[in-house]
């Protein structure tokens, strides 16, 4: 299945701005010299609200690559082990996304355990790339303030805060 999202915005004639949006099921596209963004955080089909569908929303507009996990064919009955290929395919992506961005932009979903974010989040707290979300209610949360502060990691209680610090971010990178 095809997931790949290109958003063109034409002024004149012109290209302005374009946002595509890369998920799992995509090849892995290399960095394409404007910002880019992983969506990392609580996903868990099902549970977790699409938040990722509104961070690319609020993005729609800028030239930007979101790379996003949330696969559209993901198959529960998939064994999580190195040699189901298409498991193995999901995790090598989001590794070499998480390695190849300028930001990595992680929320947690109260109504979730996020037991990958949170390997995620001590992966890369070191790298300076990182804004997080964690709203009250996480069952980990104090644990995710603490990795936060001790790595100077930009800390929110709401989404609508998190993504206009990785707005303000962004902009101070172009």
């Amino acid at each position: 299945m095809e997931s790949y999202i290109q958003v063109s915005f034409v002024f004149n004639g012109k290209i302005i701005s374009t946002m595509t949006v890369t998920k799992p099921d995509d090849e892995y596209q290399e960095k394409t010299g404007y910002n880019t963004v992983f969506l990392a955080g609580s996903i868990e089909m099902g549970v977790a609200e699409d938040w990722q569908t509104k961070v690319a929303n609020h993005f729609s507009k800028w030239n930007l690559g979101i790379y996003n996990p949330r696969r559209d064919s993901w198959n529960s009955d998939w064994k999580q082990e190195e040699s189901t290929p298409e498991f193995n395919h999901q995790v090598n992506w989001e590794l070499n996304s998480l390695n190849s961005v300028d930001h990595i932009f992680m929320y947690f979903d109260p109504s979730t355990k996020s037991p990958i974010s949170l390997m995620e989040l001590g992966l890369y707290a070191s790298s300076g790339k990182m804004i997080v979300c964690c709203p009250k209610g996480f069952w980990r949360r104090g644990n995710v303030q603490i990795v936060c502060t001790r790595f100077n990691i930009p800390f929110f209680d709401n989404l609508t805060d998190a993504i206009g610090a990785l707005e303000t971010r962004i902009r101070a990178t172009e």
